[in-house]
């Protein structure tokens, strides 16, 4: 496993190549003014919404959002991971991907892991064979349908019976007992000594996108203890971003539209058995934005299936929250939920694969799914519920890409409530005031009511060039107001780099948090030309400076009335008083 690539060098690699030349070698490009434009690759359409800049070396649909640099389309594109997409990149032009030295330590141990966990899936294997009870463990598979071939496919093991079989086979050495420790797969005795993990149970190696070992579930076949056991998080395993059965899914011959997310190991198995080879399940998590990511980077369609019973709701609820930030154009998500007492496993096995596949392509779309619930919420159909149903819908229509999809979402809620979209668009996009009277400024016709932050935000991700006109920007330091030191930052790193472009500053957040709302801000449409775009932006700064002052102000003018100011605060005060206010200055 090679170290951590240096983020200088993504952005020298990103200053190399030209995201239209990386473009056109997939999809053909027409020039339209500045920009070039063509049918999207990545949604169906027949007039073409797909714009690249060279100048922001971005690109951007208007109709199904999907935008990037040129890392992120061939991520997009090509299905790859982002250190895959970085090496594609470099050898288009020749350059070697350095790796960081201060990761060496940390990537050979995981190396070590990862070496350590592919000895102890070929020991499991092999005790089908080796050991006395393999073959009561190889009848309990097929006497749950399951053929050698898929058993194989899976690389399913078996763990015996007593305490010492893994540690006895790999773990004589010292230096491996420490990484089976660390991967694991045995315990420490509480007087001393090890022991293994897994006991009389099927093991189901869980391997990433790139097939290699990196945890195991473990099936208990008989006796007492948990039903499931799972290997715990390591350097080389993290539940968050793992997906059962995803790298069989790629390595599955035939082309698939969509992914069924399940809950167990056995699920995705059975599912495989019958044919449907496009079935992954978490970890005994919950599914995160980064799982849905993986998967979107693969298939359009993401389904869900869920028991019917409280547990299952409330996963289903908790995975429609992560994916409504994913939900542009051209992706789509459902939701099965299965009859009481069945799972994917029983279910596929009673019925035959024609009907589970019927059930999939009927499962209860997102949209609905949405609307469903919350009218549940709301209780009833009365003016009052409607009112609640709006409310409860607002905060998570509002986390929704701006796109065809949220707005058909939009005009689906809105017939339940009764009102105009329009309308009720206005309602949900209103925020409350910070403190009356106070307003930011306007926003230019038919645009959406934008915070300040998030027009400064917007405004230097379409030009980062213009950090380095707007002058000082400490006034708005300390602002406590959500988004400001993420704007600080992205003015210092674009004034430290005057040629960065749009692409390149936003590969700089790609592993944040952050990330996310950066790429929206990124496709935010903008009017006017570049000086009244400056204009614009140095007019919210100092709008944001005048709402610091008035706070600190109102705070030292409260210290005042109560106990008084120090002679440097009542500098400050009078220092203050002479500023304009952040309504003064709009």
């Amino acid at each position: 496993m090679a170290g951590r690539i240096p983020q200088t060098f993504i952005e020298e690699l990103l200053s190399r190549v030209d995201i239209v030349d990386v473009i056109e070698r997939f999809v053909p490009l027409k020039r339209a003014g500045r920009e070039y434009v063509a049918c999207c690759p990545f949604h169906d359409e027949k007039t073409p919404s797909f714009t690249v800049s060279p100048a922001k070396q971005f690109y951007h649909c208007f109709g199904c959002g999907a935008h990037g640099s040129a890392l992120g389309f061939l991520m997009e594109y090509n299905r790859l991971e982002f250190p895959e997409a970085v090496e594609e990149l470099a050898s288009s032009v020749g350059l070697e991907v350095p790796r960081e030295k201060g990761d060496v330590r940390r990537e050979e141990k995981s190396r070590s892991l990862l070496e350590v966990l592919e000895e102890a899936a070929e020991f499991y294997r092999r005790q089908f064979r080796e050991h006395p009870d393999g073959p009561r463990a190889a009848a309990y598979l097929k006497g749950r349908g399951l053929s050698g071939e898929t058993a194989a496919r899976f690389a399913l093991g078996f763990a015996p019976p007593g305490w010492e079989n893994l540690a006895a086979s790999l773990g004589r050495d010292p230096g491996r007992r420490r990484l089976l420790l660390e991967a694991g797969l045995l315990k420490q005795k509480e007087g001393g000594g090890v022991y293994d993990r897994f006991r009389g149970r099927i093991i189901f190696p869980i391997r990433d996108p790139r097939g290699r070992v990196v945890g195991f579930g473990g099936r208990l076949l008989e006796g007492e203890g948990p039903k499931y056991l799972n290997t715990p998080e390591t350097a080389v395993f993290h539940k968050g971003r793992t997906l059962y059965g995803l790298h069989e899914m790629r390595q599955a011959r035939g082309k698939f539209g969509q992914v069924v997310v399940v809950e167990g190991y056995m699920d995705v198995i059975a599912l495989a058995q019958h044919g449907i080879g496009y079935a992954v399940a978490t970890l005994g998590t919950a599914t995160t934005a980064e799982h849905l990511e993986r998967l979107y980077r693969t298939v359009p369609r993401v389904v869900f299936c869920f028991d019917g019973d409280r547990a299952g709701r409330e996963a289903a609820w908790r995975a429609l929250e992560q994916a409504l930030p994913l939900m542009r154009d051209g992706r789509e998500a459902a939701f099965l939920f299965l009859p009481q007492g069945e799972d994917p496993d029983t279910l596929v096995r009673a019925e035959g694969a024609e009907a589970f596949e019927a059930r999939l392509e009927g499962a209860e779309p997102l949209s609905d799914y949405l609307v469903r619930h919350l009218l549940e919420e709301a209780g009833g159909d009365s003016v009052d519920s409607r009112a609640r149903l709006a409310a409860l819908a607002a905060p998570l229509l509002r986390r929704m890409p701006t796109s065809i999809y949220r707005r058909l979402t939009l005009e689906q809620l809105a017939r339940r409530v009764g009102l105009p979209p329009g309308e009720l668009e206005r309602g949900m996009d209103a925020r409350p005031a910070t403190s009356p009277g106070r307003r930011g400024p306007r926003p230019r016709g038919g645009v959406q009511r934008r915070t300040p932050v998030r027009l400064a935000i917007a405004l230097l991700l379409d030009n980062p060039a213009l950090a380095a006109e707007v002058g000082e920007i400490e006034e708005i330091r300390g602002l406590e107001m959500p988004g400001v030191e993420l704007l600080l930052e992205l003015l210092e790193t674009a004034r430290e780099r005057p040629d960065i472009t749009t692409g390149s500053l936003l590969e700089r957040w790609r592993d944040r948090p952050e990330y996310p709302h950066l790429s929206r801000l990124a496709t935010m449409e903008l009017a006017g030309s570049e000086a009244e775009r400056l204009r614009e932006l140095q007019e919210t700064l100092l709008h944001l400076a005048g709402l610091r002052h008035e706070r600190r102000w109102r705070e030292l003018q409260e210290k005042l009335t109560r106990e008084g100011l120090s002679d440097e605060e009542m500098e400050e005060w009078r220092r203050l008083l002479r500023k304009p206010t952040g309504e003064d200055l709009v």
